[in-house]
């Protein structure tokens, strides 16, 4: 039933680039590296014990007995994050083939299997005598949006353990075949209001040749913007049901929603060859990424509705930038750089992998950032370690919430993470993502790619690429030069011969022969922190600046400063002094102002003359590290 097709998360017919699987490609250390053995070792065990805690996962053994809607817990929808914990064990079973998750992993199918209707149907909140018929709330229900994430677990264990007879792909498939049943061409006339079935079908007829699983997904596209959900209070752009996909202009609505959705209409564009609609969503990517995205990465500007906001309305201290959205964004920016191959996907991935996705999780793994604030005011509180915590309220990293979409996604992101980080085409290799890695592969035509990527990235920009073993003819090696990187050396150190180096500018840099064992690339990123300014139409942070270094955002956190925690507004940073690297650490000056309180913050007088200014220095840390500490304020964005 299932091919062998890369262990990924997407896997397109056509492309520009062709992905690599787990078994391909393997981050072996470094910063991911760390953050991946977490994941496996203390985040996946955290997020199964709060499953049962809070009786999510016991949902299923109670619909196996019969016995619902009694003992029933949690909102419509946290069947989903069954789902997505199964598919973060899948994808980490085919990263480490770790054996006791293999158990784990097979129990928790069992549980779900169980609880399976015959004809395919499996949901625990509708259906049964005392609940909600099925399908009787397309808007709220999220049952297409539970399907969706049952079948991308399925995929997951199909790619990762081929013919594997635990069931899952065959449950998947039994709910696929009901949907396309139910709401296929001849059946009802009806979409769900959480986009994620879409991106799911078309995978799964990636994986099993189901052609009907991607008409289902086209037909679920082509339905969405013709008003057939009901209107809410946001506006049917909420669910984007408030114009068709190839009239929208920008992603919009609620923003995990809009993102799914997207990559949904990607890989049906790829699949049914469909170069309008691909371009289409292109141009809607290249729009919210110029006017509807953070410095981080992160999408969402507003609580209310979970949305994207308004053009250049990025206010800091009221950033939604849901973990979750940040997690759908990779999803698209993976599948248009698969399909177009341009390095300013990449360069998006990265911003987002490292600013919003590294920024969730603590660093012991176990507690999480729902959304992603840029300016935390006031010193948060410390959730209760054994307490449900709300969402957005939450001021520091909680250990899970009433909806805990975001571990979940976290989980099965970085489980995942290796097959983001490099592809293959005809002509060769291509490196998106820096960190020691393994590559071993072979191109269309039998040649041979064996690589060694060494590297201390984000600490350091060096990225040492050596060849493992010869490759029979030459091929090309290319390797991404992000756009903030001005200035990046490559130098070319074949075994036997001269050295060669070459200055490098953003984009993508190749380098073209018969690679042989002991051959070295060597790409020098330049790391030295950097004050960016923001759009001035962004009204927020006009007169501010922000520090990156690398990859990373950089933000001021009161732990490092000898002030009162609530006294961040005092400072300005001097931008005629450039921030220093020492030591590692990125340096700035401050100024802080000991200003008299007034009657009135406004004047007509000009701007306010404060009475004496201090010029102190400050450290900053990377953004994803802040709140580690302890409670603090913090701010990303510093006022000139």
């Amino acid at each position: 039933m299932t091919d062998r097709s890369p262990a990924t998360p997407a896997v397109p017919s056509r492309g520009r680039l062709r992905p690599l699987g787990l078994d391909e490609v393997q981050i072996t250390g470094g910063f991911w590296g760390r953050r991946q053995q977490i994941n496996a070792d203390v985040s996946l065990a955290h997020i199964e014990h709060w499953l049962d805690k809070t009786g999510w996962a016991g949902n299923f053994d109670l619909a196996a007995a019969g016995t619902l809607p009694e003992g029933r817990t949690g909102r419509e929808f946290s069947d989903s994050e069954i789902y997505k914990t199964l598919e973060a064990m899948a994808w980490e079973i085919g990263r480490t083939d770790d054996a006791g998750l293999e158990t784990r992993f097979r129990s928790l199918v069992r549980r779900v299997a169980a609880a399976q209707e015959p004809d395919g149907y499996v949901n625990t909140q509708f259906g049964r005598p005392g609940q909600a018929a099925r399908w009787s709330d397309l808007e709220w229900g999220h049952e297409l949006y539970c399907i969706g994430h049952l079948i991308q677990a399925g995929v997951a264990r199909a790619r990762t353990r081929p013919g594997a007879d635990d069931g899952l792909l065959e449950v998947s498939c039994r709910a696929a075949d009901l949907v396309c049943q139910t709401f296929g061409p001849d059946g009802v006339v009806g979409l769900c209001g959480h986009p994620v079935i879409e991106v799911a079908l078309a995978e799964l007829a990636r994986v099993t040749g189901e052609r009907r699983y991607l008409e289902q997904a086209s037909l679920f596209i082509d339905r969405r913007g013709h008003q057939l959900l009901a209107d809410v209070e946001w506006g049917r752009s909420y669910y984007q049901d408030d114009q068709p996909i190839r009239a929208a202009t920008i992603f919009r609505g609620h923003t995990v929603r809009a993102n799914y959705l997207a990559a949904g209409a990607i890989d049906v564009a790829v699949e049914q060859d469909d170069p309008e609609l691909l371009d289409i969503v292109s141009q809607q990517w290249t729009a919210t990424v110029a006017r509807r995205t953070y410095i981080t990465g992160g999408q969402g500007s507003q609580h209310q509705d979970e949305g994207l906001g308004e053009d250049w309305a990025l206010t800091p201290d009221r950033a939604y930038s849901e973990t979750c959205a940040a997690v759908a964004s990779v999803m698209v920016s993976w599948r248009l750089l698969l399909a177009e191959g341009h390095s300013r996907h990449a360069d998006l991935i990265e911003r987002t992998l490292f600013n919003v996705i590294a920024t969730s999780p603590s660093w012991a793994g176990d507690a999480f950032y729902y959304s992603n604030t840029l300016h935390q005011r006031r010193p948060g509180s410390v959730p209760p370690k054994d307490e449900v915590c709300p969402r957005a309220a939450s001021s520091l990293r909680a250990p899970w919430f009433a909806v805990s979409c975001c571990p979940t996604n976290v989980a099965r992101t970085l489980a995942s993470l290796a097959a983001y980080t490099a592809t293959v085409d005809d002509d060769g290799v291509q490196l998106h993502q820096y960190a020691p890695a393994s590559i071993r592969t072979r191109l269309s035509d039998g040649r041979v790619v064996a690589l060694d990527t060494t590297t201390g990235y984000p600490s350091n920009g060096v990225v040492t690429v050596e060849v493992a073993e010869d490759a029979g003819a030459p091929y090309t090696l290319s390797l991404r030069v992000p756009a903030w990187a001005a200035e990046a050396t490559l130098v070319d150190q074949p075994r036997d011969g001269a050295s060669v180096m070459s200055l490098v500018g953003p984009g993508t840099v190749t380098v073209t022969r018969d690679f042989k064992v002991g051959d070295r690339v060597e790409l020098t990123l330049p790391m030295a922190p950097r004050l960016v300014e923001p759009d001035p139409r962004i009204d927020a942070v006009r007169g501010c600046v922000a520090v990156e270094r690398g990859p990373e955002v950089l933000c001021l956190e009161s732990t490092d400063l000898d002030l009162d925690a609530g006294s961040l507004s005092d400072l300005r940073i001097d931008p005629a002094v450039a921030p220093r690297d020492v030591e590692g650490r990125v340096v700035v000056q401050l100024l802080v102002a000991d200003d008299e309180p007034t009657d009135w913050p406004y004047s007509a007088d000009g701007p306010h003359a404060p009475r004496d200014v201090l010029a102190i220095e400050a450290t900053l840390i990377p953004y994803h590290d802040w709140a580690n500490r302890g409670p603090s304020t913090m701010r990303v964005w510093l006022p000139t």
